[in-house]
This record gives structure tokens, C-alpha cells and sequence, in this order.
């Protein structure tokens, strides 16, 4: 049976990642956080084996593993945006895990990234940009990226990053503005929104899964890719489709609120030309299913 570790493994996006990889015939080690409420999340399975581990304790991981593993995915990452010195412990934490990954015996290591790292860009977001972050996140996610990298060589790990654009789907907690919006306009309250014009790119989660195992399986060592869906339009078209869909009489107000400075617009070329990947869930069927 092919193994699996993945830290974050009960997150929005490692939750999913877990239940995906196990439907693909995988044995998870996931690493979670001790006492979180998201360990709820994760689905007893003869194939998946919980491991409590705080992330400052990277380095005693091997420990808990007794055998080599495939895939090595690290997804654990703390902190708000502009919260510098969190942000700046998750680097030393990703290099730890590359670290962690090669003395267990994983072949490959895939890490996530960010959109942010690309910052606020106008042109079409492929990953030979160079990355202009101007947040603290994504400048972590960025420093992240080449140091994990460097380190995977050294080590002779195959290293693949994914930076993950805009998810939603399963587990997306609330506070976020796409499942508020949703709850907002079943209720027929009215919304405030920004003036949308800004591009945007929604992936399910599930489909984001999939992506990270097909970069895993088959994705090219030392590569960047995008973990988007490419469908990108400007974010009132999305929130339109919504609110006709789900409750044509709730009313939106848009230009209440600034519009963010970030417009995502991926391409996702790439990842398809090396594995084939491609999205299943449209945007309204991951809302009417998960939302």
C-alpha cells in the first residue's frame, strides 16, 4: 500500500487532502496539532493513523514514523497575515519538514504555497513569475519556497510546490466571505460587498486534493505549480450566479467595502500538461453540496 504523511491534516485543505488520499489507496500519517477542535474532522480509518505533534516539534516526527513513506505533504501553517514573527517561525518549521521527510525515507516532498506570493499582479499568473509579495505571509510562503527547495536538494528529496489560489468547498470555516455571503443570502439578508470588479478563481477543495496527488504521483521534481481551477472571472460575476441560484430576491450591494488589491488570474497550463489534472466541481456545485 502506498504511504502518505501530511502535516495540517485536519485544515480545510489537509482534511480533504487525508480523505482524498485514502479513497486513492493511500496509508495517511497525519500530523494534527494536539487538542484542536478540527481533529474531530478526521474519519477513523484502518488506513490513517493520527499523530499529536505541535509543529515546533518537527524534528522528533521520524520518531513516530517506522517506515519509509511515498509522499511527504506539508500543509501546516500558523498565524495571520501580517504576523511577523509566526510567519517567520513557519519557515524554519517547512525546512524542518523537508528535513523530517528525508529521515523517514519519503520520496517526495510537496509543499504549499500562496497566491500572495505572486502579491498584486495585473498579467496572467504563471509560476515562472518572479514573486512580489507584500504581505508577511506571502513573504514567508515565498522564502518558504526557495529555502525548502534548496534544502530537498541537498538532501536528495524530490521536492514539487503548489501554491493554492482560492479554495472553498468542505470544512471552509465561516468568517470567510464566500460561505457568508451564501448563509446571508439563504436568509434574504442583504450583503456588502466591494465592487467585485476584481478577478477571481474559486477551486473545491476536493478538486484541490486531487491536484496535490496527481503533483505527487506525477508532477515534475523542483517545479512550482498552481493549485487553481483557471476559471477566473471578475468576483461579481461568482457572487451573481450565487445569489440567482440560490435566492434571486436577496439583494447585494456592491462598492460598500474596498476592493482588495489582489486579482487572481492562474494559469493552469502546466499542471495539466504534466499530469493531466483537471477541476470536476463547478463553483455552484460545490455550494449546493457543502454549503
Amino acid at each position: 500500500m502506498k504511504k502518505a504523511v501530511v502535516t495540517g491534516a485536519a485544515g480545510f485543505a489537509g482534511c480533504n487532502l487525508v480523505e482524498h488520499l485514502i479513497s486513492q489507496g493511500y496509508e495517511v500519517y497525519a500530523v494534527v496539532r494536539e487538542g484542536s477542535a478540527h481533529n474531530r474532522r478526521l474519519q477513523e480509518s484502518r488506513c490513517l493513523h493520527p499523530i499529536m505533534l505541535d509543529m515546533e516539534q518537527m524534528n522528533l516526527l521520524p520518531g513516530k514514523i517506522w517506515e519509509p513513506c511515498d509522499l511527504f505533504y506539508h500543509l501546516a501553517w500558523a498565524g495571520g497575515r501580517d504576523e511577523f514573527d509566526l510567519q517567520y517561525r513557519n519557515v524554519d518549521v517547512a525546512v524542518k519538514a523537508v528535513e523530517a521527510a528525508a529521515q523517514i525515507g519519503c520520496s517526495r516532498f510537496i509543499c504549499t504555497g500562496s497566491q500572495a506570493e505572486y502579491g498584486s499582479r495585473t498579467e496572467i499568473q504563471t509560476e515562472d513569475l518572479a514573486p512580489q509579495p507584500f504581505s508577511s505571509y506571502g513573504a514567508a510562503k515565498a522564502a518558504a519556497c526557495y529555502l525548502t527547495g534548496n534544502r530537498a536538494r541537498q538532501l536528495g528529496v524530490e521536492w514539487i510546490w503548489g501554491r493554492i489560489f482560492s479554495l472553498i468547498g468542505r470544512y471552509e470555516p465561516h468568517g470567510r466571505m464566500l460561505p457568508d455571503l451564501v448563509q446571508k443570502i439563504r436568509a434574504g439578508e442583504t450583503a456588502h460587498l466591494s465592487a467585485g470588479t476584481q478577478n477571481w478563481d474559486y477551486l473545491d477543495a476536493g478538486d484541490a486534493a486531487d491536484e496535490l496527488i496527481a503533483l505527487g504521483e506525477h508532477g515534475r521534481s523542483g517545479e512550482i505549480y498552481n493549485i487553481a481551477n483557471g476559471d477566473y472571472h471578475p468576483l461579481k460575476y461568482f457572487t451573481e450566479q450565487i445569489r440567482m441560484n440560490l435566492n434571486p430576491e436577496a439583494q447585494i450591494v456592491y462598492g460598500e467595502l474596498p476592493t482588495p488589491l489582489v486579482s487572481l488570474q492562474p494559469s493552469m497550463e502546466k499542471v495539466k500538461r504534466d499530469t493531466g489534472w483537471k477541476p470536476k466541481m463547478s463553483l455552484l456545485e460545490s455550494i449546493r453540496e457543502y454549503h
